[in-house]
């Protein structure tokens, strides 16, 4: 089924019900944390599509999706520490905000890429992971993620500040 192996389909169905929760999340609560039932979804969700990413070789053997799935297990690891201990200080929060928000982002590039590199079959919309319009969509994700981050970050300050007075 779209030139997937058993093994992606798990993956991509993993990894869908990781970008819905991820989604919701961000839209109900302006953030992914990992107290409440949503955010432990997502939370599971990625590290198990990092995992069954590990054992998907399109493309001959470790590679840039491998290493992102790397990057989005250490970033999890940090924005856990960071939201369980005071490691971090004063920035533990907004370190454990914005790190759940990039592994969302994380979530989004390979999404893009696969599903425009692949669909609709026999006639993709991209013909590679290189295509010039993948990449403008990468910048376009990446200022979103930014934006996104700033907003996390100015209504955290605002909370802890009142929370503070």
């Amino acid at each position: 089924m779209f030139g997937l192996t058993p093994l992606g389909v798990i993956h991509t169905a993993i990894s869908l019900i990781a970008v819905a929760a991820g989604l919701i999340a961000l839209i109900r609560d302006k953030e992914i944390s990992p107290r409440n039932t949503l955010g432990k979804v997502y939370v599971i969700t990625t590290v198990l599509v990092c995992l069954t990413g590990f054992g998907i070789f399109q493309h001959g053997g470790f590679g840039k999706p491998h290493a992102l799935g790397v990057i989005t297990l250490v970033v999890l690891a940090v924005a856990y520490v960071a939201g369980y201990t005071k490691l971090y200080g004063r920035a533990s929060p907004y370190i454990e905000t914005v790190s759940y928000s990039a592994t969302f982002l994380f979530h989004l590039i390979p999404g893009i890429t696969e599903t425009t590199t692949r669909l609709p079959l026999g006639a993709p919309l991209l013909p590679n992971a290189d295509a010039p319009a993948l990449q403008a969509a990468s910048a376009v994700l990446g200022v979103l993620f930014l934006i996104g981050a700033a907003l996390q970050v100015r209504r955290l300050r605002a909370r802890l500040g009142a929370a503070a007075s």
